[in-house]
């Protein structure tokens, strides 16, 4: 699998590569993180945002770099997908994240400022994906979040290949509670029945604990499931 960042702080995203499991699953060739700077594909001028048309605060990245990049990445990889981060998007959540083919060519684009000419997003982009409703200084870090939850679920990309079943959002539930050593900590000790080495009562234990804790916490994931 590739994936291509493409944005204005490539550092951002040599640092994501560097650490834990996206670090593993690079020297593993599990996938590629390509950065790709925007600035690279400027015109002379070196610029590659400008002030919005009818006026307004802040700038706006020019539609023309934007293209330049990721034509270039398509040229190599036509099958790739595009996809342009914004607080505009689709909300992303685990079922999409599954859903995506890990053979897939990804393509990420990060926006910063107050967008990207509207331009660029009608000629190049197949999908927009935001990752919450809040709003980030740059997609960097957005893209850095997209691209840890496809990777995780990689064969081989994790130490157990077990740590990623029975995850948060599985079955629209919030994951049980974990406990381990020491057995007593301030007066509060581990449940009995992790103890009990009773493998059906455990699992049953924790569907129990994954049910009360999403209708304690996330009330819209149970409406899901009615």
């Amino acid at each position: 699998m590739n994936i291509f960042i493409v944005c204005v702080f490539p550092e951002i995203i040599e640092a994501f590569k560097s650490h834990g499991v996206i670090s593993r699953a690079i020297e593993k060739s599990l996938v590629t993180i390509h950065s790709v700077n925007i600035r690279d594909y400027s015109d002379k001028s070196g610029h590659i945002d400008d002030k919005p048309y009818g006026g307004g605060p802040g700038m706006v990245i020019r539609a023309e770099p934007l293209i330049k990049a990721v034509r270039s990445i398509k040229d190599k990889y036509p099958s790739s997908k595009c996809i342009y981060l914004s607080p505009k998007g689709k909300k992303l959540d685990q079922k999409i994240i599954k859903s995506i083919p890990l053979d897939t060519d990804l393509i990420l684009v990060s926006g910063r400022y107050e967008g990207v000419d509207q331009r660029f997003i009608d000629l190049e982009v197949d999908e927009e994906w935001s990752i919450g409703d809040y709003v980030l200084s740059g997609g960097e870090v957005a893209a850095c979040v997209v691209s840890d939850a496809i990777i995780r679920l990689i064969p081989g990309c994790l130490g157990d290949p077990e740590s990623n079943k029975d995850e948060s959002f599985d079955n629209d539930l919030l994951e049980y509670p974990h406990y381990t050593r020491p057995e007593t900590i301030d007066g509060m000790s581990v449940p009995d029945v992790l103890l009990s080495g009773n493998h059906q009562e455990i699992k049953k234990w924790r569907q129990k604990e994954a049910v009360s804790l999403t209708e304690k916490k996330r009330k819209d994931l149970m409406k899901k499931k009615l």
